[in-house]
C-alpha cells in the first residue's frame, strides 16, 4: 500500500526579506513499508517528524530526496496526484478545518461530487459512509451542533465517501476530550476490521496504538523503533529515552516487576494485569521478552502483520 525508500525532507528557512537562510531536516533517510489492510501507528514526540511523514503519504509534501509510492504510484509524478489523494485520504487534527458544508450529509457528499460521481451514487455513498462511523442519524444536522468527536467522525465519513484504500489520521484526537478520542479510534478500528481499509494513525496517545499491527517510533526524523505493540511497549526505558510514555497499565506492570512481582513483560490491558496478579497463565504477554530486537528501525522484516493476533484484535481495550 505504502512504500518509502530513503526519504529525506528539508524545510527551507527564510529571513524577514524572504531570502533563503538555510534548511531544517525534518525527515532523514526513512525506509518503511505498509501492507494493504494493516493498522499502523506512528509515534513520536513533538518535532520528531511524524506529521511531516504523514503529509508525504498523500502527496501534500514531496520528497527532497528519496521516493514515496502509494498503491504503486510515485508522489513525484504530478499526473498521479489526484488518484493518490483519492486512494489515500487524510483526516487532520481539527475537524473544523475539514468540514465546509452547513449540513452533515452535504459535507460528506462534497468529495464524491468533486470527483464527478453521479448524484444517485453520491447519496448511496453518503448513507453508507455515515453508517460506517455511526453518524447516520445526524445526517440532517448542522455540524455546528455536534460534539468534537462527532465532527471528527463526519470528517472520516467524508473521506470514506471517496472510497479510499488507505486513510491517514494525523493526530485526529489531539483536540478531543477522552470520550471523543474513544469515538474516533473506535471508528478507525471498525473501518480497518470490517472494510479492510489500511489505517495509518499518527498519535501521541500510547493507548491508541496498542491494537496496531505495527508501530513505527519516530525520533529526529528517523525511524528509531519498529515492531508490534508488545515488542515496542516492552522497552519502557528505551521509550522514555525517546521522551515517550507507554500505556499506563504497561508502566504499572513494569514498576511491579521492578519491585519483585512475577509480572510478564509488556502487559497491554487491565485484564492482562489482573490475570497476572491473580497468578493466571498469560499466553499473550508471556511470549514477549525484554531482549526484543524491535528497536532496530532498519529491519524490513519487523513490519509484520502480527499485532492483531497478539493483542486480541482490540477486544480487550
Amino acid at each position: 500500500m505504502i512504500k518509502i525508500e530513503k526519504l529525506i525532507h528539508d524545510y527551507i528557512k527564510r529571513d524577514d526579506e524572504g531570502n533563503v537562510a538555510g534548511t531544517v531536516r525534518a525527515i532523514n533517510g526513512v525506509d518503511l513499508q505498509v501492507e494493504p489492510g494493516q493498522f499502523i501507528a506512528v509515534l513520536g514526540h513533538n518535532g520528531s517528524g511524524k506529521s511531516t511523514l504523514a503529509k508525504h503519504l498523500n502527496a501534500l509534501l514531496f520528497p527532497t530526496e528519496g521516493a514515496v509510492w502509494v498503491d504503486g504510484m510515485s508522489t513525484k509524478d504530478e499526473k498521479n496526484l489526484w488518484e493518490i489523494r483519492r486512494v489515500a485520504g487524510m483526516v487532520f487534527q481539527n475537524p473544523d478545518n475539514q468540514i465546509i458544508a452547513q449540513v452533515v450529509e452535504e459535507d460528506v457528499g462534497f468529495g464524491p461530487e468533486n470527483m464527478g460521481v453521479p448524484t444517485e451514487e453520491i447519496w448511496t455513498r453518503v448513507e453508507q459512509s455515515l453508517a460506517a462511523v455511526g453518524m447516520l442519524e445526524h445526517r440532517k444536522k448542522s455540524p455546528n451542533r455536534l460534539s468534537g468527536g462527532q465532527k471528527q467522525r463526519v470528517s472520516i465519513a467524508g473521506v470514506i465517501a471517496m472510497e479510499p484504500k488507505c486513510i491517514i489520521f494525523d493526530e485526529p484526537t489531539a483536540m478531543l476530550d477522552p470520550n471523543g478520542r474513544k469515538e474516533v479510534i473506535k471508528a478507525a478500528k471498525k473501518l480497518n476490521r470490517e472494510k479492510g481499509i489500511t489505517i495509518i494513525l499518527i498519535t501521541h496517545y500510547m493507548e491508541e496504538a496498542i491494537d496496531a499491527d505495527v508501530i513505527f517510533v519516530m525520533d529526529k526524523g528517523e525511524v528509531a523503533m519498529q515492531g508490534t505493540p508488545r515488542e515496542i511497549f516492552s522497552q519502557v526505558e528505551k521509550m522514555q529515552e525517546l521522551q515517550l510514555d507507554v500505556p499506563q497499565v504497561t508502566l504499572l506492570g513494569h514498576e511491579l516487576r521492578k519491585a519483585g512481582l512475577n509480572i510478564p513483560v509488556c502487559i497491554l490491558t487491565k485484564e492482562e494485569l489482573a490475570d497476572a496478579l491473580l497468578g493466571k497463565e498469560d499466553t499473550q504477554s508471556g511470549s514477549c521478552g525484554e531482549n526484543s530486537d524491535a528497536s532496530d528501525g532498519n529491519k524490513p522484516g519487523a513490519a509484520s502483520a502480527q499485532g492483531k493476533e497478539e493483542t486480541g484484535n482490540g477486544d480487550q481495550s
